[in-house]
């Protein structure tokens, strides 16, 4: 082989490289990052942004790398056949005593696997690893060139997007374009790798890994279900109201008006105590509590179905200014109330609070099992007992019901997914608490 056969060979898969490169530096580049890079005034980030941001001009763009792998790759083996196939034909021919016809399809064989085999480990898999490890650098590196690329190109790039167009329109397939998005199983792989990779500290992990379950989490599941809100009824007399707002634990309460599915507002304690003395103050400061105090102190609260995500619920209550929002059925009924600290608690953690007791947490039983509150999440329980198996329950308590297919009373027990579970309480026809005994007990806190 000449000097300047093994000078174009190493040319052509420059330039697949080249476009490997740029295609996954495109991909796999953040658009925040070079959104940034631009308002600092970086030239070559501001030629790349506008086909970042345009869905229909990054099409173009990678079209443009697909042509270039595809046309360097066809190029070289083409120029291989043409010069190493014919110049190795006539050695296999002499030393192997092979006819010329079959030396030469011997040597075109020989030659494709070798060329493949190159152009695969230098043109695919080290700019491919290159540009996965450093997409910022990569895509902007090859910026320059690819604009001229995508201007060589136009005519045979408007020609297959038509053509594909055409085709998909024709097999009634929807049109996809390339974005710039990760699935949330994608980004959770990144924070893992990122807290192996010593970037993340394990606290800093675990709180973007509950802010990232903001996105999967429903409203249902961080709600307070209707069989334990604490409400008032619009119609009771004012000292029976303050009665249930002194007593209770809450500052907010709901209001309902006959029933608890009729719910009209939700009145602050705060308010109710500034409306009494007010009247108080009117009245020379007599003891007075004004019959329509409630009436006076009731502000109005959102309603959100209870599918609702819980990264979603925070737009609602932001754009409806309230704490606290109204869980609706698909049948239209009250399911529960969720507030902002249910979403905080989900997000950091539980929030203390001097003037609530603390939830139940996991207890150890002389016998060696858990005593677990039915309320329990399915996720927070897995860490002392492992997972219970697959179902449409949420919490602890719903999981057993599941299990036993009805309502279970106190000493009712049931084996899930190799955890031995007994019933403890029962409260409002829902499970309060079990006893658990995990299949392995091993590590940590178990």
């Amino acid at each position: 082989m000449s000097l300047s056969v093994g000078l174009v060979i190493l040319l052509l898969i420059a330039i697949h490289a080249f476009y490997v490169l740029a295609e996954f530096g495109a991909v796999g580049v953040r658009r925040s990052r070079i959104r940034q890079l631009a308002e600092e005034g970086h030239a070559l980030a501001r030629r790349l942004l506008p086909h970042l941001e345009d869905p229909r001009r990054l099409d173009r763009y990678i079209a443009a790398c697909q042509v270039g792998i595809t046309l360097s790759s066809l190029v070289l083996g083409a120029y291989g056949q043409a010069t190493l196939a014919r110049a190795l034909a006539p050695l296999l021919a002499t030393y192997g005593g092979w006819s010329e016809a079959l030396a030469l399809s011997a040597a075109s064989v020989v030659v494709l696997v070798g060329l493949t085999s190159l152009e695969v480990l230098l043109s695919e898999l080290i700019p491919k690893t290159v540009a996965l490890q450093s997409p910022t650098t990569v895509a902007l590196a090859t910026a320059i060139p690819m604009r001229w690329s995508l201007g060589l190109f136009s005519w045979f790039i408007a020609l297959l997007n038509g053509s594909g167009l055409w085709l998909l329109r024709l097999l009634r397939i929807p049109q996809a374009r390339h974005r710039h998005v990760h699935s949330p199983e994608e980004i959770a792989l990144l924070l893992a790798e990122s807290r192996d990779g010593g970037l993340l500290e394990p606290d800093e992990h675990r709180r973007l890994q509950r802010a990232l379950q903001l996105t999967t989490r429903k409203v249902r599941q961080l709600m307070v279900p209707r069989t334990q809100m604490v409400a008032v009824d619009l119609d009771d007399p004012v000292e029976e109201v303050l009665r249930t707002v002194a007593a209770s634990p809450f500052t907010r309460l709901p209001v309902y008006r006959g029933t608890i599915d009729d719910i009209v507002g939700i009145v602050h304690a705060r308010d109710l105590t500034v409306g009494w003395v007010r009247a108080m103050r009117a009245a020379g400061g007599q003891r007075v509590v004004p019959p329509d105090l409630v009436r006076q102190a009731m502000r109005p609260v959102p309603r959100v179905p209870e599918m609702v995500r819980a990264d979603r619920l925070l737009g609602l209550l932001r754009e409806a200014r309230s704490q606290m929002a109204i869980v609706i059925d698909e049948l239209g009924g009250v399911a529960g109330l969720v507030t902002l600290e249910d979403v905080l608690r989900e997000l950091l953690g539980p929030v203390p609070d001097e003037f609530k007791a603390e939830a139940a947490a996991p207890q150890r039983l002389p016998d060696g099992r858990l005593l677990l509150p039915g309320r329990m999440r399915l996720h927070e329980a897995e860490p002392w007992i492992g997972p219970l198996g697959d179902g449409e329950a949420d919490t602890v308590g719903g999981r057993v019901v599941e299990a036993l297919g009805h309502l279970p009373e106190v000493g009712e027990r049931v084996t899930i997914d190799g955890v031995e579970v007994e019933v403890v309480a029962v409260e409002h026809h829902a499970v309060a608490a079990v006893a658990v005994r995990p299949a392995q007990l091993a590590g940590g806190r178990r």
